[in-house]
């Protein structure tokens, strides 16, 4: 039987595992679940041998004889390429590449990480495509200054999150005993300057406008904009704003980890006032009230990143007829100076913004101003409203808000 592609796409999966033989030797085996696997078969020595290629239709049948053919070469050589194959694997397990370096340190750290995503990215963006094949042990201090000088010639701040990033990937492989220590040990960072960047009340504005969910104009999925509100309502980090789930929510409470990827869970809670729930139920409609209120528009099961709000910021700020460039990171900038405006105590301020307490005050200060962080808040969104433009109704304290289309 020769294998063809109509043959191949019409195989079901059966009770049993079975395969079907190419006369070549090549042949395709189905599991009871339905994945399908090309497989060399042939004789070295007087020995039957099987070598695996991986799964159709990652591997197309083109591919697979293509395969198939080396394997065949081989053996005419007398060599047997399961052999070779496996001592490949050996090798390249005891002396790994960058690239695999990179995918065990994925695998067994980065993935269970709230930042690993985007630590993941920077290593393949600006580490990969120079030291992917080079093998760990051979990577040098002087390599890795070369690598982050070229990158800080390009964007100054990344190139200290890139190296923040490879120092932990080499720490991880001196720990993993790929290597025996680091080449990248106390290797200082470029000084970052401050950013001092705080959006003026007109450009407050116009951000306002252009996040509405009704204003097209602006193409940033909603429920990314609705999480740029929120972080200019509740003035918290963009980290913490995307990873909200519906456990942390409980009344007109937020109560979440400080830090959610540490195992000592210190908790902050942040009461939310009426224009921060109308934010968050607006974001659950659009999310399709899942257990992340912001989710991700690809993944399900997953929220949104940092990163997809600062690419929003970043690909429409002078769309929205600001000036001056800006980051998601300077909203909390912005609504931390607007506190003060509005004289909000320093104290009620910092507490708001997550920071710890300093000297004697974190020893003997135990207040958990809940009643002052309401109140701030409040205040903070009746002058938000001012300042777009949200006109408060008359009667009682209720608040009205602008409507905006379902989708």
């Amino acid at each position: 039987m020769k294998l063809n592609y109509l043959l191949v796409e019409s195989l079901s999966p059966k009770t049993t595992r079975f395969e079907v033989i190419d006369e070549t030797g090549l042949s395709i085996r189905v599991t009871p679940k339905g994945t399908k696997t090309w497989v060399s078969r042939y004789m070295i020595d007087g020995k039957a041998r099987r070598m695996s290629h991986g799964h159709y239709p990652k591997i197309s049948l083109i591919e697979a004889r293509k395969l198939h053919g080396d394997v065949l070469l081989k053996v005419e050589e007398g060599l047997d390429p399961a052999a070779i194959k496996l001592e490949a694997k050996a090798e390249r397990k005891a002396s790994p590449t960058v690239a695999d370096l990179l995918l065990e340190f994925w695998d067994v750290e980065l993935k269970t990480k709230h930042s690993g995503a985007d630590q993941k990215r920077l290593l393949t963006k600006d580490v990969l495509p120079a030291w992917g094949a080079r093998k760990v042990q051979d990577i040098t201090r002087r390599d890795a200054v070369l690598l982050i000088d070229t990158v800080r010639e390009r964007a100054k701040v990344t190139a200290n999150r890139v190296q923040s990033s490879m120092v932990r990937m080499f720490n991880f492989a001196a720990e993993r005993g790929v290597i025996e220590y680091s080449p990248l040990t106390h290797m200082r960072k470029k000084k970052e300057t401050p950013r001092e960047r705080v959006l003026t009340n007109d450009e407050v504005k116009l951000l306002w406008d252009a996040l509405d969910v009704d204003n097209t104009k602006i193409d940033i999925y909603r429920v990314t904009k609705l999480a740029l509100q929120l972080a200019l309502v509740t003035g918290q980090r963009i980290g913490a704003i995307v990873g909200m789930t519906e456990s942390e929510l409980k009344g007109t409470l937020w109560t979440r980890s400080i830090d959610r990827n540490r195992k000592a869970k210190e908790a902050i809670t942040i009461p939310l006032s009426d224009m921060a729930l109308e934010i968050i139920e607006q974001a659950r409609i659009y999310s399709g009230r899942g257990e992340f209120i912001f989710r991700s528009p690809q993944k399900e099961n997953e929220p949104l990143t940092s990163r997809c709000l600062s690419m929003a910021i970043l690909r429409h700020w002078q769309e929205m007829g600001i000036e001056e460039k800006f980051t998601p990171h300077d909203l909390r900038r912005t609504f931390r100076t607007r506190l003060a405006e509005i004289g909000i105590d320093d104290v009620v301020a910092e507490r708001l913004s997550g920071h710890k307490l300093q000297g004697m005050l974190a020893v003997y200060n135990r207040h958990d101003y809940a009643t002052e962080k309401r109140q701030a808040l409040d205040r903070w969104a009746r002058r938000l409203k001012q300042i777009v433009g949200i006109e408060e109704p008359d009667q009682g304290n209720v608040i009205q808000f602008r409507k905006q289309a379902v989708i």
